[in-house]
C-alpha cells in the first residue's frame, strides 16, 4: 500500500488515469448535444436559406465538470483509497510478545484495548512476524506462533477481577530467545511491574500501549452509626468529579432492582470520595452488592455480606428481669452481646413471629402453648434459628425428658444433685478444645471459663453428632439439631452467669457470631477463621459480573482474607454454614497508584484512528454523478417534462412507489388495534389453527359480548382471535381456550407470557367441546390435548365448582352450567383448607380474587355463536328444552364475565340480605 499522508492506496497505479482528464475535457466539449426533432410545415417556407453567422452550439461548462468530477471519483475508487492506513513499514521484523495486563482496572476500556490489539497483529501478520501472547494476570507458557492463530483467540479474551501476581510465575511462562515486547498496560502499577519490566528489557526492545488513567474503583462499605458508609477512589487527582453509587438487591418480589443510590464527589486534586446511605433494616438486608455507575469494572463493585446486613433477632425470656437486678436478667448479657451488631425485637412470641426474625433466643422458656410450639416449628423448618438456653425453670420441667421435643436437639436427662435436675460439682469445670466440624473449631479457650451447673443431655445414638461444644470431662455444653432448613441449638447452661461465667468472657459473642446470630461489624481476621472452611457461592468477573460458583472447591478461613485474589481465590461471596463473607477486589485501605514508565520506554494510547476504506464511497459519488449528469441533459434537450412518453413513464414509477408495502403503517394498524383492546372490554379466543373452530370460537363470543351489552352495563368491543405466540395478553380479561386434538403446543415464551396473564388475574376458559365424556383423563383425544397443553401452566389445585362458589350468584342464580352438551363437570380454583360457612352466612368465605382457569366440555361457544345478523348459528337441544338450554348457558357467560370483572364482591356481607331474599330463605 502507497501512503500519501493520512490516506493510501492499495492500487496507486489506477491514479495515473487522471491525466487523462483534460484531454476528457476537450473531447466532450467539442461535441454538442443531440438536436431535437420537430415536425413542423413552416419550415418549408427556410428551404434555400443561408445563415452567414451560424455557430456551433457547446456543451455548457458545469456539465462538463460533473462529468469530469464523476470519473474522477470512479478513478480514485478503484485505486483503493484508505483513510487512515496501518503503516506495515512500522511493523519491524523478528518475534513479537504481545503482554497484557488484562485485569479489572482495563475493564472499563476492553473493546479499545482488543481494537488496539487486532491493530498490532494485523501489522504483525502482514510482516510475516511470529507473535505470542502473555496475559499476566493468568499466565500460561507462551508460544510464538503464526499472528492470525493469536486474532482467532481475542474473542475469548477477558479481564480478570485481579491484578498481576507473582513476578516468578510470570517470568517462567516467557519464550526463550529475544524479541521485541510490547505491552497493553491497564495503568495501574502493581509490585510485579518493575521487575518484570527489567526482564523483558533484556530480552529485546519493549514499548507500551497504555489509555488515560482514569480508573475509579469501589472499597467495601462499612455500617458505621447506623449508616452504609461508601469510599470511591481514582488513580489520578485532577479536576472535581461526582460519581453515583448505586445499590444493587432484589425487591420483595425476587426481581434484581436498584434500591438506592448516593452521589459522592472528589475534590480538585483529590483521590477519595465518600457519601452514606441510611436504609431501613429490611431493604439493607435486600442489597446484594454496591457499583459505581456506569463503570464496568469488578473495582468498582463491592460485595456484600453479613456485615452489613445486621440479622434480627427476637429475645424471648421466662421472666424479666426484676428492678435493680439487672445483671440477674436472662437477656441482660445476651443484649449487650447482640446489640452493636444486630436488630432486637421484643415482644411476646406471637407477636415478632410476623416479623419473621433472622433468630428466635429463648432464654430458660421451658412451656409452649400448642400454637406457640407449632407457629415456631413452621419457622424453623422455613429457615430460622432457635437459640435456647437452660435454666432453672427447663431444670424443673419435664420436657424432652422421656421423648425428644421437637424444639429440643436431644433429650434431658431428669435428677442430678442439683434441684430440677441439674448437675453441680464441688468445683467448677472448664470447656473442652472444640472439635473439628463444630462450627466453633478454632477459636481461642480463655482460662477464665467456668461452669458450675448445667443440664444433663440423655445419652443417645444420635447424641455425639449433635454435640458442637463439650465441657473438660465430655459433658455436652451445647448441642445442635437440624430441622428442615433451619436449626435449633441449645446452650445447656444460663444466658446470665447464674451457672456459668461463660456470659462474661469475650468467647460468648465470637459463639454467636459463629452460630450467625449476630454479624461481625468488621472483616475477620485470620486467626477468627481458622479452622474454617468457606465454599464460594458467586464469584465476579473482571467486568463485575456475578455467576454462579458452581462446583469450586472451599478456600480456608484464613486464606480467604489474608491472601491475595487470583485464579485459585475469586472474588465473590463465600459461605460457611449460616455465615457469608465477602471477598471484593479492594480491601478497605487499598489505593490506587497510576503506572510511571521510565523515559526511556516509549508510550503511546489506545486512540488510534481505525482504518477506512473509502472506495465504496467514492463509487457511489460517481455514480451519483452519472445520475445527476443524464437528468441534466434530458432537460438540457427539453425531454425530461415535455415529453408524454416521459410524464407516463415518471406516472409509472410513482404508482409503483405508491404501491410497496408500508411496514410502518401496518405497524401503526397493530398498534392501533391493541390501543383499542386497551381502551374496551374485549374477549378474546386462542386461534386454534382449525379454521371452522376458530369461527365458532369468534362467533360464540360476539353472541355473548352481544347478550352482555343487552343485559348488563358491560359493553364488550368485537372479539377477537389471540396468537399466543405474537400477541400481547394483558388486554383480555379471559381467554376462551377451544381443545382440539391437533393443535400445536404453544413455545416456552407463549407459555411464559400465559404464567403472567394468569398471575395478573387472567382468566382462561378451556373447554374440551366433548361433554367431558371422559372426566378429562387420557382416554379422550380432547383429554389428553388438555393435559398435555395445560402441564407447564401455573395453575393452582383445582375442584368440582361447589353450589356456594361465587360463579353460580355473580349475576343470575345458577346450579347448572350447560353449553351445547349438558350435565359435565366444571372444574375452578379449590377453596382454601380452612374455608368455613359462618352461622347466619348462606355461603362459604372461598378464595378471595378470580379463579386463574375454569374447565369443562360443554362446548359453550357453539351455544354462544351467533351469525353477524344476530341469528343462532348452531342448533342446541330440542323444541323449548334446547332454547333454554342456550339461555342458561348465556346466562353462565354473563356471570363469568362478571366474575372476571368484579371478583367475589358477591361474597361480601353487603350482598346477604338481597340474597337470602332471592334464596327464599
Amino acid at each position: 500500500m502507497t501512503i500519501f499522508g493520512p490516506i493510501g492506496f492499495a492500487a496507486p497505479w489506477l491514479l495515473a488515469a487522471l491525466l487523462a482528464l483534460p484531454i476528457l475535457w476537450l473531447i466532450l466539449r467539442a461535441i454538442p448535444p443531440a438536436p431535437i426533432r420537430r415536425h413542423f410545415p413552416g419550415v418549408a417556407l427556410l428551404l434555400g436559406l443561408q445563415d452567414d453567422e451560424a455557430v456551433s452550439d457547446r456543451t455548457p461548462w458545469w456539465l462538463l465538470l460533473l462529468r469530469m468530477l464523476a470519473v474522477a471519483a470512479m478513478i480514485i475508487g478503484l485505486a483503493g483509497p484508505v483513510l487512515n492506513p496501518e503503516d506495515d513499514a512500522q511493523a519491524g521484523d523478528g518475534p513479537l510478545l504481545v503482554v497484557l495486563d488484562g485485569s479489572w482496572a482495563g475493564a472499563a476500556r476492553w473493546s479499545r484495548q482488543m481494537d488496539a490489539l487486532g491493530s498490532e497483529l494485523r501489522r504483525a501478520g502482514a510482516s510475516g512476524r511470529e507473535v505470542a501472547l502473555l496475559h499476566l494476570s493468568d499466565p500460561e507458557p507462551a508460544v510464538f506462533q503464526a499472528a492470525n492463530a493469536i486474532t482467532t483467540r481475542l474473542p475469548g479474551i477477558t479481564p480478570r477481577a485481579w491484578q498481576p501476581g507473582d513476578v516468578t510465575d510470570i517470568t517462567a511462562a516467557l519464550p526463550e530467545g529475544t524479541f521485541e515486547t510490547v505491552w497493553f498496560s491497564d495503568g495501574l502499577d502493581y509490585p510485579a511491574r518493575s521487575d518484570l519490566l527489567d526482564v523483558l528489557e533484556a530480552r529485546g526492545d519493549v514499548r507500551v500501549t497504555q489509555a488515560v488513567t482514569d480508573v475509579v474503583a469501589l472499597t467495601p462499605a462499612a455500617y458505621v452509626d447506623g449508616q452504609i458508609e461508601l469510599t470511591a477512589i481514582r488513580a489520578t487527582p485532577g479536576d472535581e468529579r461526582g460519581v453515583t453509587v448505586l445499590a444493587q438487591g432484589r425487591d420483595p418480589a425476587g426481581n434484581a432492582t436498584t434500591l438506592a443510590s448516593a452521589n459522592a464527589v472528589f475534590a480538585t486534586g483529590g483521590t477519595t470520595a465518600q457519601t452514606a446511605l441510611a436504609l431501613p433494616a429490611e431493604l439493607r438486608a435486600r442489597v446484594t452488592r454496591f457499583e459505581v455507575q456506569a463503570a464496568k469494572s469488578a473495582g468498582a463493585v463491592t460485595l456484600v455480606d453479613d456485615s452489613l446486613r445486621r440479622r434480627e433477632v427476637a429475645l424471648i425470656a421466662s421472666r424479666e428481669g426484676r428492678e435493680g437486678l439487672e445483671l440477674l436478667s436472662p437477656l441482660h448479657y445476651l443484649e449487650r452481646a447482640l446489640a452493636p451488631t444486630a436488630d432486637l425485637l421484643r415482644g411476646a412470641l406471637m407477636d415478632v413471629l410476623p416479623a419473621n426474625p433472622d433468630v428466635i433466643v429463648l432464654a430458660d422458656v421451658a412451656t409452649l402453648s400448642e400454637g406457640e410450639a407449632e407457629a415456631i416449628s413452621d419457622w424453623v423448618e422455613q429457615g430460622g434459628l432457635l437459640l435456647r438456653f437452660a435454666g432453672p425453670r427447663i431444670a424443673a420441667s419435664d420436657i424432652s425428658r422421656v421423648e425428644e421435643d421437637p424444639l429440643m436437639p436431644v433429650r434431658l436427662r431428669s435428677g442430678g444433685r442439683s434441684v430440677g435436675g441439674a448437675m453441680s460439682w464441688g468445683s467448677p469445670k472448664t470447656l473442652a478444645p472444640f472439635r473439628e466440624g463444630s462450627p466453633f473449631f478454632g477459636l481461642d479457650l480463655p482460662q477464665d471459663v467456668a461452669i458450675s451447673a448445667q443440664v444433663m443431655a440423655q445419652p443417645d445414638p444420635t447424641l455425639a453428632e449433635r454435640v458442637i461444644a463439650e465441657l473438660s470431662d465430655g459433658t455436652p455444653l451445647v448441642t445442635r439439631k437440624r430441622s428442615g432448613q433451619g436449626q435449633i441449638v441449645l446452650f445447656h447452661v444460663t444466658a446470665n452467669a447464674e451457672w456459668s461465667s461463660l456470659p462474661l468472657s469475650g468467647l460468648f459473642v465470637e459463639m454467636l457470631e459463629r452460630l450467625a446470630v449476630s454479624s461481625a461489624s468488621a472483616t475477620p481476621s485470620a486467626e477468627d477463621l481458622d479452622g474454617t472452611i468457606w465454599t464460594p457461592q458467586v464469584v465476579m468477573d473482571g467486568f463485575g459480573t456475578l455467576s454462579d460458583a458452581g462446583t469450586r472447591p472451599g478456600v480456608a478461613g484464613p486464606t480467604l482474607v489474608s491472601d491475595p485474589a487470583g485464579p485459585n481465590l475469586l472474588p465473590g461471596v463465600y459461605v460457611s454454614g449460616d455465615r457469608s463473607l465477602a471477598r471484593n477486589v479492594l480491601t478497605p485501605d487499598a489505593t490506587l497508584t497510576p503506572t510511571e514508565w521510565p523515559a526511556r520506554i516509549p508510550v503511546t494510547g489506545l486512540i488510534t484512528a481505525p482504518e477506512q476504506p473509502l472506495g465504496g464511497m467514492l463509487l457511489a459519488l460517481a455514480i451519483g454523478l452519472l445520475l445527476a449528469d443524464v437528468i441534466a441533459s434530458l432537460a438540457l434537450s427539453g425531454r425530461l417534462f415535455g415529453s408524454v412518453h416521459g410524464t407516463r413513464t415518471a406516472a409509472i414509477l410513482l404508482a409503483g412507489l405508491l404501491a410497496l408495502p408500508a411496514p410502518q403503517v401496518q405497524a401503526q394498524q397493530a398498534a392501533d388495534a391493541e390501543i383499542a383492546a386497551a381502551a374496551e372490554v374485549v374477549l378474546a379466543h386462542v386461534l386454534t389453527g382449525n379454521r371452522q373452530i376458530d369461527e365458532v370460537a369468534e362467533a360464540g363470543l360476539r353472541g355473548l359480548s352481544d347478550t352482555l351489552f343487552f343485559r348488563t352495563s358491560v359493553e364488550p368491543a368485537t372479539p377477537i382471535g389471540v396468537n399466543l405466540e405474537t400477541d400481547e395478553l394483558a388486554f383480555f380479561p379471559i381467554l376462551y381456550w377451544p381443545i382440539t386434538p391437533d393443535q400445536p403446543r404453544p413455545s416456552s415464551d407463549a407459555y411464559a407470557k400465559l404464567n403472567d396473564y394468569l398471575r395478573s388475574g387472567g382468566l382462561i376458559l378451556f373447554d374440551t367441546r366433548d361433554g367431558d365424556i371422559t372426566g378429562f383423563g387420557a382416554s379422550s383425544p380432547n383429554g389428553r390435548k388438555l393435559q398435555d397443553l395445560a402441564a407447564p401452566l401455573d395453575i393452582p389445585a383445582l375442584e368440582q365448582i361447589p353450589r356456594d362458589h361465587v360463579l353460580t350468584r355473580t349475576f343470575y342464580l345458577l346450579q347448572d352450567f350447560p353449553g351445547r352438551h349438558i350435565g359435565g363437570d366444571v372444574w375452578v380454583e379449590a377453596a382454601p383448607p380452612g374455608a368455613e360457612q359462618i352461622e347466619g352466612m348462606p355461603f362459604r368465605n372461598l378464595n378471595d380474587g378470580v379463579t386463574p382457569v375454569v374447565i369443562g366440555g360443554n362446548d359453550w361457544a357453539a351455544a354462544w355463536a351467533v351469525t353477524p345478523t344476530g341469528q343462532a348459528l348452531l342448533p342446541v337441544g330440542r323444541g323449548f328444552g334446547g332454547e333454554r338450554q342456550r339461555e342458561l348457558a348465556y346466562r353462565f357467560g354473563v356471570n363469568l364475565i362478571m366474575h372476571v370483572l368484579t371478583g367475589n364482591y358477591k361474597s361480601d356481607q353487603v350482598h346477604v340480605p338481597a340474597l337470602l331474599d332471592r334464596l327464599g330463605q
